[in-house]
């Protein structure tokens, strides 16, 4: 996925993101919220030696205190230092959590330590720190102290003068209680927060397109099939309601079909194929619909037009138009009635055979040299007929009788097809030498800016008025309209 393609996947799914992005900084809120204030204390110590006012020897001194001032700092931790201090400011707690809570840093080419205390109450981490400095420097003087000889002479104090320590540590900077504290960060946990949450919905984005395998655009869908699409029929919500589109009107569906008959009659001019099946991988994508309103639009622009039923599981061609269904295709398959008995009239060039009652025996009844016989027949009485079948990857049906027919539709439903439906879908027509003349991409988002023919304010007419078609299609009150199949 190239750029491009993860800005539009953000586009698309920022529901995602922001369900991230609000849930990230909850959590730095309360995670603010909810932790006890940490104060920092920090004092300094200066390392100097006793020596002469001799410039060699203070040279010496100098180089001697920065070559130990890095030992000296891995002292203030351990627990000659800490477990006085916590003897002497009465702490509750231990040497060794003390020693936790202090860190001790000599900057390079210095003769400086930084000792820094934290605690949860300001002025305590004052004390402590000052207290460290006071052990640790008397640690320090004590250990550099050299053990005086046997024999050595005393003087009146009752030290030798060999037993001073070399080094003196001296405060130049006394802690002092800290005014605000240094954890936790409002801001900063803020801003973690907000960065979290933004990469968390990325790369939530970009797992989820990772793993969804269906195909998002009409264009993708061509890339992946090499077929051309014929057409893309927008989504809409009224569908349901009211499957069949106006004649007359301009709407984006009435447009979208219109551009897919055009594509399809110029498709195939050399070798226009006469008997259309149109089918789907799976349920739900629109076959039906997509059947129903090409055979209507293809009747509107004067072509004699039969549509179908042959969907002999679920079939919604007659109630879409509130016909008869009882009577049609499977009555003439066993012999019961002629074609021109059962067919049924839609305006002056469209005639609807609808399914007739539903078979034990299906596949065998698509499959058989009576139904090539019935459709030779349609073929010598109509110029196109667009059988709507069912769809290919759930029941065989369809596998065998596309093979009487001389082209086939795939219909593919946006955002919800996946890419190995598709394929099986076309591999299953590719097997028994169907000719797939494209695919129809339906119910795909509207496009901002208006598509399908209106392209804003141009083109816009008044509303339609019901077309011919549409008002002998009228259902009868309590018919059951087929929705998207």
């Amino acid at each position: 996925m190239d750029l491009h393609g993860f800005l539009k996947a953000l586009a698309r799914r920022w529901p995602t993101v922001v369900v991230c992005l609000v849930l990230a900084i909850g959590a730095a809120l309360a995670a603010t919220s909810f932790s006890t204030p940490v104060y920092e204390a920090r004092t300094q110590l200066f390392v100097a030696t006793r020596t002469g006012e001799d410039s060699t020897e203070l040279n010496q001194g100098q180089s001697f205190s920065q070559a130990r001032v890095q030992s000296y700092a891995a002292i203030v931790t351990t627990r000659q230092v800490t477990r006085p201090v916590v003897k002497e400011l009465r702490l509750r707690t231990t040497p060794e959590k003390l020693a936790s809570r202090i860190t001790a840093v000599a900057p390079l080419n210095t003769v400086l330590i930084d000792i820094t205390v934290r605690d949860t109450k300001p002025e305590r981490a004052a004390r402590i720190a000052n207290a460290v400095a006071q052990r640790f420097s008397a640690a320090v003087e004590r250990l550099e102290a050299p053990k005086r000889a046997p024999g050595s002479e005393r003087s009146r104090s009752g030290r030798t003068h060999d037993d001073a320590s070399p080094v003196s540590l001296g405060v130049t900077q006394e802690a002092v209680a800290p005014t605000g504290p240094v954890s936790p960060r409002p801001l900063l946990n803020l801003a973690a927060g907000v960065l979290s949450g933004l990469l968390l919905g990325a790369g939530l984005v970009a797992l989820r397109e990772t793993l969804d395998t269906t195909l998002k655009t009409s264009e993708a869908l061509g890339e992946f099939t090499a077929l051309p699409g014929l057409g893309t029929i927008p989504f809409d919500r009224n569908v349901p309601r009211q499957p069949l589109v106006s004649a007359e009107g301009h709407s984006k569906r009435a447009e979208a079909f219109r551009k897919l008959r055009t594509n399809l009659q110029f498709s195939q001019v050399d070798d226009r194929p006469r008997i259309i099946v149109v089918t789907s991988s799976v349920p739900g994508e629109g076959k039906t619909n997509t059947a129903v309103n090409l055979a209507l639009s293809l009747a509107e622009a004067g072509v004699s037009t039969c549509l179908v039923d042959a969907d002999l599981r679920r079939p919604c061609v007659a109630p879409a138009f509130g016909l008869v269904q009882d009577a049609g295709l499977t009555t003439v398959l066993i012999g019961q009635a002629r074609i021109e008995d059962v067919t049924q009239k839609v305006g002056g060039r469209l005639a609807v055979l609808a399914s007739g009652a539903v078979p034990p025996n299906p596949t065998e009844l698509l499959a058989s040299a009576r139904m090539e016989e019935v459709l030779r027949e349609l073929a010598d009485i109509y110029e196109v007929v667009i059988l709507d079948t069912a769809p290919l990857l759930p029941v065989a049906d369809t596998v065998g009788l596309a093979s009487l027919a001389q082209g086939a539709l795939l219909v593919v439903r946006a955002a919800k097809t996946s890419r190995d439906q598709v394929r099986t879908a076309t591999e299953s027509l590719d097997c028994v030498g169907v000719r797939v003349l494209g695919t129809v991409f339906s119910m795909a988002p509207v496009p901002k800016g208006g598509r399908y023919g209106t392209y804003g304010s141009y083109g816009e007419l008044p509303a339609p008025r019901a077309s011919a078609l549409q008002k002998e299609a009228v259902m009868p009150a309590g018919t059951r309209r087929a929705g998207e199949k």
